[in-house]
């Protein structure tokens, strides 16, 4: 926790006055205001600048400057404002930015009630200053981290620090006998003197003492560590970046080859600029970023069909790869709302987590109204509230329906049980309850050993079972005053109420399907190690019993847990910074991590882990902010869909990939090698620029299409250390580009040599290339199925797709404008039809190829 200064309390004086106006104003201005920095953000101009420095961009605005220069205002339009489009498409997704720092700025700033001047005000809780006294009551959000001057049945929710969700007792620092410093208190304790800020008060009320604001409390640390944790790139984000580095810096090589070729041979700079520059665009594949972010973000569409928002894109494509799932189980596992589970009265069990709604017998109808009067009548604790709720089913009236309560003796640190007093309308009677910690009540109805034992014993069967186990107690007295100690009441043992946090009930088969595809399930949380190994053992989770406690993880090394976790399914009683390990140990023994969580304590690890998902509907600002994906139903069977559609994008990903490594060679080689027979330029950047905006981008959608094969789930994720594009992958796609340059470059050189008309001979490479090119797409969709079969498989955006480029590429033949801003020369239909038969003829032997694989993986069982 954070640290508690000694002097920060001996430096004031009179404690019930508080700081004067002018004490805080000072402190404000010295240590800052109680609030979490913003992170700086980059304005819309410092975004477009980095835009504009993308070398193919770079290379557009050099091509477009040219053509002004030689006064060709059409093809400078159309390069201009392709650029725009680009630039626009940037700024909608770069402008995205991050907000976890700006929830837990509002989360950690609520309205305080403060004593200064020796007065009670209401002030913003950004102003509240370390040395201020706070009054706290049921209800209020917590300001600052504060120690307890004084209590009365102070109870906190600290789920948002710890992940449980039981409220915790306080005491004040005086009853608690805790030392000055209390350097050795944290979040998530009983009894403890400290409250912490952002968290809830569910009971009771007190007066504390500032002692850390701002970025010096426990939500503050999280806060900086949101700051130092940065989201990684994907494998494949690297490869494709080192790929498209490789392959730039050989366009630009060879685009001042060209250059200088002209220069020095054909004395001509400027159709030498334009040759060079169309050569660099032809090599730079600037299309695989671009086809990347078409991926993920129609894979994103397609998950938010599953009920899972995206909040990073590059979550999608590591999803595939996930090998580790750390799953918090407060909110991710259970519901986060404690409910009714099990009776023990009159020595037998009743389970009621199976039927809540089927009438109890008379001893747990007993237990449970008792435990009803010793509550408040309109609760806000959540134990309460469960004891309230399961009441108006199991009852038809009202249990304080003929009691009036009289008196209240509160909780205490020698006797952890809440006991209250009510008279009966019917006989005047007073009638006691009293609920709590069974050692509690066994101490009200004066036990002996063996009751003490065979009571123990009951209570250890239900805390295994994962139960929060409370005793009930009930007792009357006929006396008109009532005394100063509840022990002076002869009670008598009523029973035992088990409270449970439920499962989410399609946990079970979630948890199932994820060891089917291969993905480990880890369990992280702030609960104790017997409730966490008995949710484990619901859930089917492997290896329940084992468990580790974050005591056990304080004392280990890095290399300890990184061992430690290869055998470890359980982690209890953990806390923010421990998650934080955990997750990093994974992640450095090659794991992927995805990490579930909804709480602010789960913000720092669902940043750092490779996909972060975070509970929508009952999750925090925070962990929403700090995570990569928000299931927006809270439904855990989503994590599985998400998963299926991760694969499905990887696989249909490399597809698209393979794709654009084989059309980029036929590209390039025709931008340079009519420049190296020193013959007239085949493409010409507006060429370029046509294959890119249209042809390019509408096949990744198509790819994108395709639909997953039937036994992706079935399957353990891909080795993540093993490269997405594989030297198989790029030998063959090569080869596929040079069948098709080969096709391409014999048709332009003979009608060039034949009939000496460039726009001509231009014109039929370049729509045999487009030919080629949607052959290709077809070839690509599958490698081990050729493409009649693949015809049977629907994709409705291919057809698409097709329609729209064979139209474009009829416009720019036949329309005399385009015609002219292509510089083509007018084709006949036995011109198409040659340009049609060889782009198909170029992509045939990979077609045999794949109908020879087909045959002998076939006929190899046969064989054997």
């Amino acid at each position: 926790m954070a640290q508690f200064a000694p002097d920060a309390l001996q430096q004031r004086g009179t404690p019930s006055s508080g700081l004067t106006s002018a004490e805080a104003e000072a402190r404000l201005r010295q240590e800052g205001y109680n609030e979490l920095p913003r992170e700086r953000r980059r304005n819309i101009f410092a975004i477009a600048f980095a835009v504009l420095r993308e070398p193919m961009l770079l290379l557009l605005v050099a091509a477009g400057i040219v053509y002004l220069f030689l006064g060709d205002l059409q093809e400078a339009i159309v390069l201009l404002a392709s650029i725009i489009v680009v630039i626009s498409i940037t700024l909608y997704q770069e402008h995205k930015t991050e907000r976890a720092l700006d929830a837990l700025r509002d989360l950690s700033s609520p309205r305080a009630l403060v004593i200064r001047d020796g007065q009670l005000q209401r002030i913003a809780g950004r102003e509240v200053a370390r040395g201020d006294l706070i009054r706290l009551a049921e209800g209020d959000r917590v300001p600052a981290d504060a120690v307890l001057r004084e209590c009365t049945s102070l109870a906190v929710d600290e789920s948002l620090l710890t992940g449980e969700s039981v409220p915790v007792r306080k005491l004040s620092q005086t009853s608690a006998g805790a030392p000055e410093g209390l350097e050795s208190v944290r979040p998530g304790g009983d009894d403890q003197p400290v409250v912490y800020s952002s968290t809830l008060v569910v009971g009771g009320q007190g007066t504390a003492e500032v002692f850390a604001t701002g970025l010096r409390t426990e939500i503050g640390r999280i806060g900086k560590a949101l700051v130092t944790v940065r989201p990684e790139e994907t494998p494949l984000q690297r490869e494709v970046k080192r790929l498209v580095g490789l392959l730039a810096v050989a366009a630009f090589s060879l685009c001042a080859v060209v250059i200088l070729i002209y220069a020095l041979l054909r004395h001509d700079w400027i159709e030498g600029i334009l040759s060079g520059i169309t050569l660099a665009m032809a090599l730079i594949p600037e299309e695989f970023p671009v086809v990347l972010a078409v991926f993920l973000a129609l894979g994103a569409w397609r998950i938010a069909q599953r009920h899972v928002l995206t909040r990073r894109m590059p979550a999608i494509e590591a999803l595939g790869a996930a090998t580790v799932l750390c799953v918090d189980k407060t909110g991710t596992l259970t519901l986060n709302r404690m409910a009714v589970s099990a009776f023990f009265a009159q020595g037998a069990l009743y389970d009621v987590a199976i039927d809540p709604e089927r009438p109890l017998p008379e001893a747990p109808l007993e237990t449970l109204r008792y435990a009803i009067l010793a509550s408040q009548a309109e609760p806000f604790d959540p134990m309460e509230r469960a004891l309230l709720t399961h009441g108006e089913r199991a009852f038809s009236e009202p249990v304080t329906g003929s009691w009036t309560f009289e008196k209240e003796y509160p909780l205490t640190p020698d006797l952890l049980a809440v006991t209250r007093v009510g008279r009966s309308e019917q006989s005047g009677a007073y009638i006691v309850a009293s609920k709590g910690a069974p050692e509690a009540i066994a101490h009200l109805c004066h036990f002996d050993e063996t009751q003490r034992s065979e009571l123990h014993e009951q209570v250890s069967v239900m805390a295994r079972e994962g139960l929060r186990v409370l005793g009930v107690a009930r007792a009357t007295s006929a006396g008109e005053d009532l005394p100063d100690d509840p022990r002076a009441f002869d009670f008598q043992f009523v029973g035992l109420l088990g409270l449970a946090d439920p499962i989410r009930p399609a946990v079970p088969e979630a948890i199932q399907e994820c060891y089917t595809a291969g993905i480990r399930v880890v369990m992280i949380t702030g609960d104790y190690p017997e409730t966490a190994r008995a949710i484990a053992r619901q859930i089917g989770i492997h290896q329940p019993d084992i468990a580790i406690t974050g005591m056990e993880l304080d004392v280990m090394t890095d290399a300890d847990i990184r061992e430690r976790v290869k055998e470890t399914s359980i982690f209890a009683r953990v806390v923010p910074a421990q998650k934080l390990r955990l997750v990093q140990a994974l992640k450095a023994d090659g794991e992927v991590v995805a990490m579930t969580g909804d709480g602010v304590n789960d913000a720092p690890a669902l940043k750092a882990a490779d996909i972060g998902i975070a509970m929508g509907s009952r999750g925090t600002d925070v962990a929403r902010e700090a995570a990569s994906l928000v299931l927006l139903d809270d439904d855990f069977t989503s994590i599985v869909h998400a998963v299926r559609l991760g694969r499905r994008v990887f696989a249909n990903l490399r597809d698209a990939i393979a794709y654009l490594l084989a059309v980029h060679v036929p590209i390039a080689g025709m931008s340079l090698l009519p420049v190296l027979f020193g013959w007239p330029l085949a493409l010409l950047p507006v060429h370029i620029v046509f294959l890119e905006f249209i042809i390019d981008p509408a096949c990744s959608v198509v790819f994108e299409a395709e639909s997953e094969a039937e036994d992706i789930m079935r399957h353990p994720p891909r080795n993540p250390n093993a490269p997405g594009l594989n030297w198989r992958l790029i030998l063959i796609s090569v080869a596929q580009g040079v069948s098709v340059l080969a096709i391409v470059f014999t048709i332009f050189a003979i009608d060039l040599n034949v009939y000496h008309n460039p726009a001509e001979a231009r014109a039929l490479a370049f729509t045999t290339l487009v030919v080629a090119n949607l052959a290709l797409i077809f070839a690509n969709r599958s490698w081990t199925r050729t493409i009649f079969a693949t015809l049977r498989m629907p994709n409705p955006t291919l057809w698409w797709m097709v329609g729209g480029a064979v139209t474009v590429l009829a416009l720019a033949l036949f329309v005399p404008f385009l015609r002219t801003l292509f510089q083509f020369a007018p084709l006949h239909v036995q011109d198409l039809l040659l340009t049609v038969a060889a782009g198909v003829a170029s992509i045939l032997w990979f077609e045999v190829l794949k109908f020879v694989r087909r045959l002998r993986s076939s006929r190899q069982p046969l064989a054997a």
